[in-house]
Order: structure tokens, then sequence, then C-alpha cells
């Protein structure tokens, strides 16, 4: 649990209280969220578009079982850079985010320089991914490749600290 002082000041009990409840399904009613956290449902959805216009809330997405649509295969990825000059940087996080294949991608401290999730329905298209995204770039120096035998906890939910 965070401390009242690492919540930011512009959000109260009730934001938290919302935010708790839409991450685990964003797709209750506002209604019932009011019912739930003390607020009318004009309240919630005026709250609701407030955070989403400061950036506090980032999508309103669905959570997909990759193994269900074909894509049973998830790789942790370790990249290391030849350079960090900022423009090779920014060329290396624009091909990483332009790939539907990657779930996630990390810039990140210690023995690798990025770090991505990964899915895909074979290891035939991840040795094709590897070509497009590795070799093919002559910034990536080298990269390390985790295969996934076991998904046992993932997700983006963020734990929210109380305000008394």
């Amino acid at each position: 649990m965070q401390d009242a002082a690492a919540i930011p000041p512009d959000l109260d009990r009730f934001d938290l209280a919302i935010l708790e409840i839409l991450q685990r399904d964003n797709t209750t009613p506002q209604r019932v969220i009011g019912e739930k956290v003390n607020l009318s449902a004009a309240a919630v959805h005026r709250r609701i578009r407030r955070m989403e216009a400061d950036g506090v809330i980032t999508g309103n997405v669905a959570s997909v079982d990759p193994a269900r649509v074909g894509r049973p295969i998830t790789i942790v990825v370790e990249v290391r850079v030849e350079s960090e000059r900022l423009d090779l940087l920014d060329a290396t996080k624009q091909s990483f985010s332009n790939a539907p294949e990657v779930q996630q991608c990390f810039y990140v401290t210690g023995d690798a320089d990025f770090v991505l999730i990964i899915t895909v329905a074979s290891m035939g298209e991840y040795e094709a991914l590897t070509r497009r995204l590795f070799f093919e770039n002559h910034n990536v120096k080298r990269f390390r490749t985790l295969v996934v035998m076991d998904r046992i906890k993932t997700g983006v939910a963020v734990p929210l600290g109380r305000i008394p």
C-alpha cells in the first residue's frame, strides 16, 4: 500500500475508488460505480472524463488470452544496443513500438537496454521477427530470448494507495 503523500494531489479517495473498480472491470456501469463509492452516476462520469483528459486513464481495452487467439507463445527478450545516440535510440524505440507482436517494451537500466514482451503463433514467426527487429537493426548489438513456459500472472492493474 502506498503512502498518502505518494498520491498526486489532484486524485482524491473517490477517484482512487473509481480507478480500483475500473481496473477490475471497465465495463462496470457508472451507476453501479456511483453506488459503490457514494457518488451520483453523473459525478462518476465527470471524474472518469477528467482522469482520461489528464492522462490518468490511458485507455479502455479488453484483456485477451493470446493462446485463445492463436498466439500461444510468449517470449521475453532482452536487447542490448550498440549506441545510445538519441537518433539511434529513437529509431530503435519506434521499430519496437511499430511491431504488433511486441505487447510491451521497456527502456531499462542494467545489463540490457530494452526488455520486450512478445507474443507469436510459432517459433518460425519469432525467427522472422528477430530478423526484422534485431538482425536488420544495425544498432542492436545482441539480444537474449526467454521463452515463457507458463503464464503465472499477467496484467496491467496499478496498485493504488489509500487516502485517509
